[in-house]
């Protein structure tokens, strides 16, 4: 496959998300709050719903307990991830990029909120594996629709900031689609292989901590906490000498 249409669904992503901020910078300060919080709230519950329903592919997991792993590296990534910062450096370059393009009020706020939104899901991954593994990109499809809606609403709330949030899905999507395609001897199976179904678990859990926090009811450090999903595939394997 060619790497065009390996990265054909984060293509349409891009898409999706220029043409719902342009929409939702259009309709800033055209719509009123309650109609806005509404739309946030339910994206925020759509969220939390898309995290517990991945957050359950732990049980698929037996052998080392999916669970249990989930809970290590969620601990262990989110102290790297404090100790590295990575919450201060992701806000820091939407802080860049505002003095770089003079974006104005909720830029940072906006760039990071869709970043993360955007980009931590396990559609995300899943969706990229495949697209690059075989060129199905209907899970990134399915993303795509869901993202466009949440960046007009973004975009409206938070401005101008939204909009830069493609830089980051190009960059960490479309390089996930072009490794899958580079390891696909690894991972016959994406959707049963149990090193996906942990990433997708851990981030089913990181996406809840979203949900919340697009909800207000509770801020989590969900930037902080992206190391875990490098760190439970390597304590899967840590785990199997045990079993």
């Amino acid at each position: 496959m060619s790497p065009l249409e390996q990265t054909s669904g984060t293509l349409l992503n891009i898409v999706t998300v220029l043409v719902g901020s342009s929409l939702g910078l259009a309709l800033r300060g055209r719509l009123p709050e309650r109609i806005v919080r509404t739309v946030m709230q339910a994206i925020g519950l759509t969220t939390l719903f898309i995290g517990v329903d991945n957050a359950f592919d732990l049980g698929g997991v037996a052998r080392p307990p999916g669970i249990i792993l989930a809970l290590m590296a969620l601990a262990l990534g989110g102290a790297l991830g404090e100790w590295w910062r990575l919450g201060e450096r992701l806000e820091g370059l939407g802080e860049l990029l505002k003095r770089r393009f003079r974006g104005q009020g909720r830029f940072t706020e906006g760039f990071v909120a869709a970043s993360l939104l955007f980009c931590v899901g396990p559609l995300t991954l899943i969706g990229s594996v495949q697209n690059g593994l075989v060129g199905d990109a209907s899970f990134l499809v399915l993303k795509s629709t869901l993202d466009g809606f949440a960046s007009l609403a973004l975009a409206a709330t938070f401005g101008f900031g939204v909009v830069f949030s493609v830089v980051v899905i190009a960059l960490y999507q479309g390089g996930l689609s072009l490794a899958a395609g580079l390891f696909a001897n690894l991972i016959p199976d994406p959707a049963t292989d149990p090193r996906v179904l942990l990433v997708n678990g851990v981030g089913g859990l990181m996406i809840i901590g979203l949900g919340l926090g697009l909800l207000e009811i509770k801020r989590v450090q969900v930037a902080s906490l992206l190391p875990a999903l490098v760190l439970v595939v390597g304590l899967y394997y840590a785990g199997l000498l045990f079993y």
